[in-house]
C-alpha cells in the first residue's frame, strides 16, 4: 500500500491531564490546514489513507498485532493442534492490521467485524481480501439471523487487539463475540496492564478480572509489553493474554457488568 506521508503534529501540552482515550494530534492537509483528531476518533482517521498506521505504528512504535498473534501461536504450539486450523472471528478488526498480523503465519479462515462503517471501507481499500467476510455489526445487539451468520462460520479462535476498556468494546459486546467461538476454541486479546488492578471498579475491569479467573477460560499464556509510546513517548504497557475457551458465558452473567 503506497500512501503520501501526512504532516503529523503533536500537541505541545504535557498530555499527562488526558486519559488515554482523550490523546489527540493535529494533521495538516495539502493546503496546510490542520484537523484536530482524538485518538480514538477512528471513522475519521480510517477516512485518510495511512494515516492510522503512521501515527500508531511509525510515530508511537504499537507492535500489539505481532505481540498478541505470537502469544496465541506460542499456546497453540504447547498443544497437538495447527495454527493454520483457526477459523477466526478478529473483533474491533478496524483496517486489518491485526488480520493482516494473523495472516502470516496462515488461518483458514479470517472473519473481520467492527461497529464503524469507515472501518470495512479502509480494509476494502487497503487490504482488499484480506478478509473472507467483514461484518458490520454492533456485537452487543445482535439479532437471531446475525448469530446464525457468525455461527455458519464454525468460529473457533476470537482476537481482538487495541480496542477494549475505554468505551470502545462494551462488555457485553466482547461476551457475545466470546460466546460465538465454540467450546475448546481459543481467545487471544490485550487490555492496559491498569484493568486487571483490583481498584478499578469498572464494568469491563470486573468482566475481564473475572473471566480470567474463571472455569469459562484457562489461562495459556499472560505477558506484560509495552503496547506503545505515549504522545510525550512515555511506555503504555498492556497485557497480552492467549487463553483456551472451555465454556459459553451464562447469560444471567451479563448484567453484573454493565456501566
Amino acid at each position: 500500500m503506497q500512501v503520501r506521508k501526512h504532516r503529523i503534529q503533536f500537541p505541545k501540552m504535557d498530555s499527562h491531564a488526558l486519559n488515554q482515550d482523550e490523546a489527540y494530534f493535529y494533521v495538516a492537509d495539502a493546503a496546510g490546514e490542520r484537523a484536530r483528531l482524538r485518538f480514538h476518533d477512528y471513522g475519521k482517521i480510517y477516512q485518510i489513507p495511512g494515516l492510522y498506521e503512521q501515527v500508531f505504528y511509525d510515530r508511537l512504535n504499537c507492535n500489539s498485532p505481532a505481540k498478541v498473534t505470537g502469544i496465541l501461536k506460542s499456546a497453540i504450539d504447547q498443544t497437538l493442534e495447527n495454527f493454520t486450523e483457526l477459523r477466526v472471528l478478529d473483533l474491533g478488526a478496524g483496517n486489518g492490521l491485526m488480520g493482516e498480523a494473523l495472516k502470516k503465519y496462515g488461518v483458514s479462515r479470517l472473519i473481520g467485524v467492527d461497529i464503524i462503517p469507515e472501518a470495512r471501507v479502509a480494509v476494502e481499500r487497503d487490504r482488499p481480501h484480506l478478509y473472507d467476510a467483514y461484518y458490520v455489526v454492533d456485537c452487543a445487539r445482535l439479532s437471531g439471523p446475525d448469530r446464525e451468520e457468525f455461527g455458519s462460520w464454525s468460529l473457533n479462535c476470537l482476537t481482538t487487539v487495541a480496542a477494549l476498556g475505554f468505551g470502545d468494546i462494551p462488555p457485553l459486546a466482547f461476551m457475545e463475540a466470546f460466546n460465538l467461538i465454540r467450546p475448546e476454541g481459543w481467545v487471544a486479546f490485550n487490555i492496559r496492564d491498569t484493568f486487571l488492578n483490583q481498584s478499578d471498579e469498572s464494568g469491563f475491569s470486573r468482566m475481564i478480572r473475572d473471566l480470567i479467573f474463571s472455569k469459562y477460560l484457562e489461562i495459556y499464556h499472560l505477558e506484560r509489553y509495552r503496547h506503545r509510546l505515549s504522545v510525550d513517548g512515555e511506555p503504555l504497557y498492556y497485557y497480552a493474554i492467549a487463553a483456551r475457551k472451555h465454556s459459553d458465558i451464562p447469560r444471567e452473567m451479563f448484567h453484573r457488568y454493565a456501566g
